[in-house]
This record gives structure tokens, C-alpha cells and sequence, in this order.
């Protein structure tokens, strides 16, 4: 598989997980107290963004991006909303791996 398709893919799945974990999860432990909701959610969020990262290197390394390019994905991975609005983006970049 295209790593930056991968990584487009698991970018998506963090992104979801980090909005559960914000708009779900956190108004449930605080509002209605119940914590096993952040629990579950944040370790699962957790290991996506892990996931995320190491999806991140390994495109950073075969699509032979700059260091530039790689930290606005980063950075974009931790913004709630971020993953989405950069996918146009990695779509692009996707396409220019796929062309190669």
C-alpha cells in the first residue's frame, strides 16, 4: 500500500478518535461522571496518534518529503479538526507518490 495513502487513512481514524474523545468522552466524565468513557477512548486515541506517528516517518522517508511538509502533517495531528482539513493535501501528495 501507498504509505501516504496509509497515512492519509490512519489520519482520518486519529482525527475521529481525538473529536470522540473531546465531544464524547469529556463531557460524559465531567458532566456526568463517568470517567471510563475518557478511559477507553484516550488509550485508544493514544495509540493512533503512535500509530499515526510512525505513519508520518515512514511517508516522510519513502515519498522523500521535506522536513517542512512532514511537521505541518504533524502539527495538523494535533489539532482537533486538522487531519481533515489537510486531507486535500495528502491527497495531492498521495497522487504524486502514486505517479512516481
Amino acid at each position: 500500500m501507498n504509505p501516504v495513502r496509509f497515512l492519509r487513512r490512519i489520519a482520518c481514524v486519529e482525527g475521529v478518535s481525538f473529536l470522540l474523545l473531546l465531544g464524547v468522552a469529556m463531557p460524559l466524565k465531567h458532566l456526568a461522571g463517568k470517567p471510563l468513557a475518557v478511559k477507553v477512548l484516550g488509550w485508544a486515541h493514544g495509540l493512533l496518534f503512535v500509530v499515526f506517528c510512525l505513519a508520518l516517518a515512514r511517508a516522510t522517508r519513502a515519498a522523500r518529503w521535506p522536513l517542512g511538509r512532514a511537521a505541518l502533517v504533524f502539527l495538523a495531528g494535533l489539532l482537533p479538526f486538522g487531519p481533515f482539513l489537510l486531507d486535500g493535501r495528502l491527497r495531492t501528495f498521495e497522487r504524486d507518490v502514486e505517479s512516481r
